[in-house]
């Protein structure tokens, strides 16, 4: 990958020669094709919107979809898997725990794995189950945006992952504005989306993920 950014972003060279460049552009070479991310106006760029998209679960239409690189895994609140028709008997068992806003740890009530379309693409996706109900429909972690080979950029309300060996841009869906920030960082984890799995039992350390903080609040679904 070559990263090409704005000339204000390089260090001043020891023989004062001056570097040009056309445009003000960060340029992705991620082959074969390149991507090109335009700076954006100020009036465009100085907001707090949250990446949200729209999707498909199991071939049913989502919206709300929350695309946070801050939280490791996927969530699901029960409202919407009830929504989706299914039940406690769908449920996976687990050891997962989720650490609330006050630092509270509690388990998740299951985990799922369902077909995940976002865009032209279906990826099995696994969502860790919570009681609360969220200011999304879905929140996808780095577990998804990894395993779909996805750059998400809230700057540029857009959602930029790989399709085989094609790029494809999925535009945000602007018709939700939510400031979302998640301070813990995580360094080693294991994609569980990516792969069908069928357990008795899932349990989150094969994966090396640790307790995390579910993104959320009491605002009614």
């Amino acid at each position: 990958m070559v990263l090409m950014l704005p000339m204000e972003f390089l260090a001043p060279s020891s023989d004062d020669e001056e570097l040009e460049f056309s445009d003000q552009i960060a340029q992705l070479a991620l082959d074969p094709i390149t991507t090109v991310f335009e700076k954006p106006a100020d009036n465009e760029r100085q907001h707090l919107k949250a990446l949200f998209v729209k999707g498909r679960v199991d071939g049913q239409p989502m919206t709300k979809i929350l695309i946070d690189g801050g939280a490791t895994i996927n969530i699901m609140p029960y409202a919407v898997y009830w929504k989706l028709g299914k039940g406690d008997q769908h449920l996976t068992k687990t050891d997962m725990m989720l650490k609330d806003f006050e630092g509270n740890v509690s388990p998740v009530k299951g985990a799922i794995c369902v077909e995940l379309t976002i865009g032209s693409k279906t990826l099995p996706t696994t969502f860790f189950m919570i009681s609360r109900k969220g200011t999304y429909n879905l929140l996808l972690g780095r577990d998804w945006i990894h395993a779909n080979c996805s750059i998400p950029s809230t700057m540029h309300q857009c959602l930029v992952k790989w399709v085989c060996d094609k790029i494809e841009i999925v535009s945000g869906d602007s018709s939700y504005v939510i400031a979302s920030t998640e301070a813990d960082t995580y360094e080693r984890t294991r994609c569980i989306s990516g792969e069908i799995w069928e357990k008795d039992f899932l349990k989150v350390a094969d994966y090396e993920i640790p307790p995390i903080q579910a993104v959320g609040s009491d605002e009614e679904f």
